[in-house]
């Protein structure tokens, strides 16, 4: 709510002193509700700004006073004195100019603290876009509330700002009704202005609910017949909010669950790390969830005031310790940004042990949808199409990157990448052995003896496939390339072979892991197949068409056996439920023989391209 109002009455002051001075101090109260006669069915939600929507102003003085060693409370006291005729209160209601507020209620300020007081400067601040965000969780309940089919409107105490528009920071496309105290030249808690809005939304107060952050005016509300929620705290006055609607007003973060036990970090540390790195003027608790994917890097859904981030952290104990380094996600996201690849905006790495006892880095929260069954069910043909061209090209576009232009060219190891890498996968699986598998063994011994020949360097994601891309909710767009913990410079068609893994696995799968297309009819999904796919990419890279394809495919094959491997020891370690256990020991053995079917494939071709030579003669 952006006025502090006050009454020229000596009971009215004190209730608005009382109110003001308790949200000053924070005391996170459950939101109270006073009570009104009459009732029935709820048609409209009618929002204060500071302090519901966006972050109390009161809040904001607090914080600034004491960042610029101003006497605390000297904004509060400059508010109250005056009352109606005192400057902040004309500024409300548009009656004097910027200029003239700013000259008025600094000299009370100074009097105030005996020093002189930049109150432009606490202005500036106030109206900031890094501080005059709408809280998420305000816009996902307003959201929800009109596909409901209620109506919305905002009733707030504002005022015009030096280019001469009213300070009012929200999308006006929310609201059904929008009203300002500066335009209409009245004040909240006068009851005016309550009935104005009322009149606006064509309805009767009993069939409206009020959100506001001060007392004074809720029971101004109240007293009309209004109900009213008092905001303390956002997420607290939204759940109240639903109790009386009747359904969740909260947006649900997708594949998330609550943070397990044994990958808890401290909130209290993050919180003030979180506040010095993002300089937020932060009101409600720290929410933290835990994504269910990520296991080898313990990946969390962070919000803080206005503010949704990502936080990855580094694993006590990794499966492939190699292969999950953070700094080079960090690295690798923030130069491709650069270079116009779809990544999340990355925000720090922090290695310092006191925030979580463990490095992690941060990046933004990129909403969007994740399909993690490539058959793309419930999507039209065209649609599944134009998916899968999406992702095709966003590879090229990955692989296009002038590693030069954005700083990687002393990235990973320049030269016989896959000799390398099959010499890591090959470590890396006899580290995490649990039994002799004889395709792997094979795979083993063949591998090595026919690696080809590199034609190309560039930037490898490592992992890429459809469930670690971000796309667009309404259009075939990939927002964000996610998990480039594997991420390197080599061979580009590693990356086109590991997304078409899907291809040649079963849709029956019961882990996700594994679901697949290899039993569904392409044509008629409109889906293309690997072929097609490889073909695309190629054509949209301008290069030929590998005759060694299915080498990739093994090696593919090959690598995430090894992976799935680690899983299962590790699962061994943890004590995991015995049926996970054995699925995962049965997907290895799937894996390693898809793989050496594709070595045997390889093979056959390059025997059939050897040349034809006579048999030697008999003796």
């Amino acid at each position: 709510m952006y006025i502090r109002q006050l009454f020229q009455s000596s009971h009215l002051q004190w209730a608005w002193r009382a109110a003001f001075l308790e949200h000053i101090q924070g005391r996170h109260q459950r939101a109270r509700r006073w009570a009104h006669s009459g009732g029935g069915t709820y048609k409209a939600v009618i929002f204060d700004m500071g302090g519901v929507l966006i972050p109390s102003p009161g809040r904001v003085a607090a914080e600034w006073e004491l960042q610029n060693h101003i006497l605390p409370g000297t904004i509060q006291k400059a508010w109250i004195l005056g009352g109606e005729n005192g400057p902040w209160i004309k500024f409300m209601r548009g009656a004097i100019t910027t200029e003239d507020f700013l000259q008025e209620f600094g000299r009370l300020c100074s009097e105030i603290s005996k020093t002189s007081v930049p109150v432009g400067s606490f202005l500036s601040l106030l109206t900031s876009e890094q501080v005059a965000k709408q809280f998420p969780v305000m816009t996902d309940a307003i959201t929800q509330i009109r596909a409901k089919g209620l109506r919305t409107a905002v009733l707030s105490n504002n005022f015009y700002l030096p280019n001469g528009k009213s300070f009012l920071p929200l999308d006006r496309k929310q609201f059904d009704v929008v009203v300002e105290s500066c335009l209409e030249g009245v004040c909240k808690p006068d009851p005016r202005i309550y009935r104005l809005c009322l009149e606006r939304l064509g309805l009767q107060p009993s069939e409206s609910i009020f959100l506001d952050d001060l007392g004074p005016n809720l029971k101004a509300a109240a007293s009309l017949g209004i109900h009213t929620i008092q905001v303390n705290d956002p997420e607290t006055a939204i759940k109240e909010l639903e109790a009386l609607l009747g359904f969740i007003l909260r947006m649900v973060i997708p594949n998330t669950c609550p943070v397990r036990k044994t990958v808890e970090i401290p909130r209290d540390s993050l919180e003030k790390y979180l506040k010095d790195l993002l300089g937020t003027q932060s009101t409600g608790p720290l929410e933290l969830l835990q994504f269910e994917q990520g296991q080898s890097n313990p990946t969390y859904y962070v919000r803080l005031a206005n503010h949704q981030l990502v936080l990855r952290r580094k694993s006590p104990e990794t499966l492939v310790p190699s292969t999950h380094a953070l700094e080079r996600e960090f690295r690798t996201m923030k130069a491709l940004a650069n270079a116009g690849v779809p990544v999340p905006k990355v925000l720090d790495l922090c290695k310092d042990s006191w925030v979580i006892g463990i490095p992690f880095y941060l990046m933004e929260y990129c909403p969007g949808l994740i399909y993690r069954d490539p058959s793309l069910p419930g999507l039209e043909l065209s649609q599944r199409q134009a998916i899968y061209t999406a992702m095709n090209r966003v590879l090229c576009k990955i692989h296009s990157v002038d590693l030069k232009a954005v700083g990687l060219q002393d990235y990973g190891k320049h030269g016989d990448y896959i000799s390398h890498q099959v010499q890591t996968w090959i470590k890396q699986y006899r580290v995490s052995e649990t039994r002799t598998i004889p395709a792997m063994e094979r795979l083993i011994q063949w591998l090595p003896c026919h690696l080809p020949r590199q034609q190309k360097m560039t930037v490898v994601h490592g992992d890429f496939r459809l469930d670690n891309l971000v796309f667009h909710p309404e259009k075939a767009e990939v927002l964000a390339v996610l998990h480039w913990e594997f991420s390197t410079v080599g061979d580009p068609l590693v990356d086109v072979a590991c997304s078409c893994l899907a291809h040649y696995l079963p849709s029956s799968s019961p882990t996700s892991l594994l679901r697949g297309l290899s039993d569904c009819d392409f044509t008629q999904l409109g889906i293309p197949t690997a072929e097609e796919y490889l073909r695309m990419y190629c054509l949209h890279s301008e290069i030929p068409l590998p005759e060694n394809w299915n080498f990739y495919m093994a090696f593919s094959f090959f690598r995430m056996a090894a992976v799935v491997q680690g899983i299962y020891k590790h699962s061994l370690t943890e004590q995991a439920s015995s049926a996970a256990t054995k699925q995962n020991e049965k997907l290895i053995e799937y894996m390693s023989n898809l793989a050496w079917d594709f070595a045997v494939k390889e093979g056959f071709r390059v025997f059939k391209e050897m040349p034809a030579t006579k048999p030697p003669m008999r003796i």
